[in-house]
């Protein structure tokens, strides 16, 4: 059985995941870009977005970590719609399906955690994104039953990955801090206190201005 595990989180200094304001324009609110905007700057964001160039040096060594071993994502329902409520209320947008174009960079089952269920959405290069009322523990069990012996990422937003954190069922964790002031949002660390005493951290700061976090499981 594969890991639990959170890659390329990126957070402000004052700790949001996220800005306030989150809109079909602005899937990061009043934050924009700036969270990952270290990512976007490196080789492999780069590709992500079709463009040559970026930086390959540790930034772009921790990003790529991203792609390796996933056979299965959760995430939250405000990392793949900016609204809540039945799907019907906003009209047209029973038909939205996320941001990330026809072929999302996902390549896996996608777990979409809501209180607003419907059906499957299927989508090119292996995603489908399922939409689930569910708790942490249960997801998981549907995530690893797709993923088989591959790990389960957790995608986001703070919230979820908040829950399964005060669950203790997070297995790895790499939080990128960025050297920005948010000063509202959604935070990551909010009533987690003593989340540290469960893992080991390293950090490594780059000439980007970010530091990497990596947490792993205390055996």
């Amino acid at each position: 059985m594969g890991q639990v595990r959170v890659d390329n989180f990126s957070i402000s200094l004052d700790g949001f995941g996220t800005g306030e304001g989150q809109t079909f324009e602005d899937p990061f609110g009043h934050a924009g870009h700036r969270l990952h905007e270290w990512m976007l700057a490196t080789q492999f964001g780069r590709s992500m977005m079709g463009q040559p160039g970026g930086g390959t040096g540790v930034d772009d060594a921790m990003a790529r970590r991203h792609e390796e071993g996933v056979g299965a994502e959760i995430m939250g329902r405000n990392k793949f719609a900016p609204h809540r409520g039945p799907w019907a209320d906003v009209g047209t947008e029973d038909e939205w399906r996320g941001w990330w174009g026809p072929n999302p960079p996902f390549h896996t089952p996608v777990f979409v955690l809501t209180h607003d269920t419907r059906p499957p959405i299927e989508m090119e290069g292996g995603t489908t994104f399922h939409f689930v009322d569910a708790g942490p523990a249960e997801v998981l069990d549907l995530a690893r039953e797709a993923a088989g012996d591959l790990d389960v990422r957790l995608g986001g937003g703070p919230s979820s990955i908040r829950d399964f954190l005060a669950a203790d069922l997070v297995d790895r964790m790499h939080v990128v801090q960025v050297p920005i002031l948010l000063g509202r949002g959604e935070r990551l660390w909010d009533g987690l206190e003593g989340i540290d005493e469960r893992f080991d951290v390293e950090t490594v700061s780059t000439p980007s201005g970010v530091t990497h976090l990596t947490f792993t499981r205390r055996a």
